[in-house]
C-alpha cells in the first residue's frame, strides 16, 4: 500500500495490528537500488525522522541482515559528513557511536563508518580518504544518519541515475509490510509485490524450520 496514500497512513494500522517483530527494538526500512552492476541497499530512508545511535546500529543490523537474505553480501558503511576521524560535532559523533555499537552486538558483520558517500562506494576515494577500512570504496549497504539524508539521497540517486529502486520495504515487522512512495511507477510496484512474497516465503520457511 501507499501509492496514494502518505507513509504516516500507510504503515500506522501495521504497526497497531501487525506489531513488531518479538526481537526489534525498532521499526526501520531499506530501498534496493537496482544499479546496472550491481544491486546496493539504502536504509532507513523512510521511517525514523532521527534515530538515536543506539536506534541507527539497530538499522545497520537489520539493514545487513535484509541485503543477506537477498543474496547481498553486506558490507555497511554507516554514512555522515566527515570520514574517520576528521570530523567533529553531535552529527558524526552520533554515527561514530552507532558504529561502534553496531560492531559490538554483531562482531560477524563488517560495518565501517563514519564514511562520506564517495569514500564508501568510490576506490579511488577510499584509497585516500579510508585506506585501511573494511568497507569503505566496496559498501553495498549504506546506511543514513537521518530520514532527510537517507530519503534525499535515495530520490536523488533514482531519478538522476534513472534507476529502479524498490521499496521501502519495512524492517521489524512480525509479518512482511511495505510501503509505495506516492511516485511510483508501475515497475516499481511490481518489484514491490514480488519483494513482499519472497519475505512472506522467507518467513514461511523460517517458521518452519523453527517448528
Amino acid at each position: 500500500s501507499g501509492a496514494v496514500h502518505t507513509t504516516a497512513n500507510t504503515i500506522v494500522p501495521p504497526f497497531q495490528i501487525i506489531k513488531t517483530a518479538p526481537d526489534a527494538s525498532i521499526v526501520s526500512s531499506v530501498f534496493f537500488m537496482l544499479l546496472p552492476d550491481q544491486v546496493l541497499v539504502y536504509g532507513d530512508c523512510a521511517i525514523s525522522p532521527d534515530p538515536t545511535a543506539e536506534q541507527l546500529a539497530e538499522i545497520a543490523i537489520q539493514s545487513a541482515d535484509s541485503a543477506a537474505a537477498f543474496g547481498i553480501e553486506p558490507r555497511v558503511a554507516m554514512i555522515s559528513y566527515s570520514t574517520g576521524e576528521s570530523g567533529k560535532g553531535a552529527d558524526v559523533d552520533k554515527v561514530r557511536e552507532a558504529t561502534k555499537l553496531a560492531q559490538e552486538k554483531r562482531p560477524d558483520l563488517i560495518i565501517d563508518g563514519p564514511l562520506q558517500y564517495d569514500a564508501a562506494i568510490m576506490e579511488n576515494v577510499a584509497a585516500s580518504k579510508a585506506p585501511n577500512s573494511p568497507v569503505a570504496g566496496k559498501a553495498t549497504v549504506f546506511v543514513f544518519p537521518d530520514l532527510n539524508t537517507g530519503n534525499t539521497t535515495y530520490k536523488a540517486v533514482q531519478r538522476s541515475a534513472d534507476l529502479v529502486s524498490i521499496g521501502p520495504m519495512l524492517q521489524g515487522m512480525r509479518k512482511p509490510v511495505n510501503d509505495l512512495s506516492r511516485g511510483a511507477l508501475v515497475d516499481d510496484i511490481v518489484y514491490t509485490v514480488a519483494l513482499t512474497a519472497i519475505q512472506a516465503d522467507q518467513a514461511d520457511q523460517a517458521e518452519k524450520a523453527v517448528n
